[in-house]
C-alpha cells in the first residue's frame, strides 16, 4: 500500500533500524520505544489487522517474534517480555498495517500494564463463549 509507513519501510523508502530480514517478515526498532530494545514485527503483505491477513503471513510473523524475541533475551537480558498486537482504533492501533510488538521487561522499570482484575458475570461469559463456539460448527 502506498501510503502505509511500514510498506514503505519494507520498500526501503523510509530508513529503519531492521533487525531480521526474510522472505515474508521484517523486523525493525520501534522509533518510539516504550523500553530499550522495543522491536515491531511486520508481515512483508500489506493486511490492516489480524481480521485481514493471511494465516500463512501471520504463522511467519509468529515464527519470527519467537526469533526476535530469543536476540532481545541474549542481547539485552530482559527480566520479562510484553507481546502486543492491536486491531483498529478503539485497541489503540496506530499503524494500519498487522504488526507485533516486542517489549523488553525489567523489574521496576515503571511501564505498568493497566489491566485490573474484575470478576466476570458468569452468565454472561458462558452465554458468549456459546455464541463464538457457534462460529464453529
Amino acid at each position: 500500500m502506498a501510503d502505509c509507513i511500514f510498506c514503505m519501510i519494507r520498500d526501503g523508502k523510509i530508513p529503519s533500524a531492521k533487525v531480521y530480514d526474510d522472505q515474508r517478515t521484517l523486523a525493525f526498532m520501534d522509533i518510539n520505544p516504550l523500553s530499550r530494545g522495543h522491536c515491531l514485527v511486520v508481515p512483508k503483505a500489506h493486511a490492516a489487522t489480524l481480521y485481514d491477513a493471511e494465516a500463512e503471513d501471520l504463522k511467519a510473523a509468529i515464527a519470527t517474534a519467537k526469533k526476535v524475541a530469543g536476540a532481545i533475551r541474549k542481547t539485552l537480558n530482559p527480566d520479562g517480555l510484553n507481546l502486543l498486537q492491536a486491531n483498529g482504533a478503539a485497541a489503540f492501533q496506530s499503524v494500519p498495517h498487522f504488526h507485533l510488538h516486542l517489549i523488553p521487561r525489567w523489574t521496576n522499570d515503571g511501564k505498568g500494564f493497566d489491566w485490573k482484575e474484575v470478576p466476570g458475570n458468569r452468565e454472561e461469559i458462558m452465554g458468549t463463549a456459546d455464541r463464538i463456539r457457534a462460529m464453529f460448527g
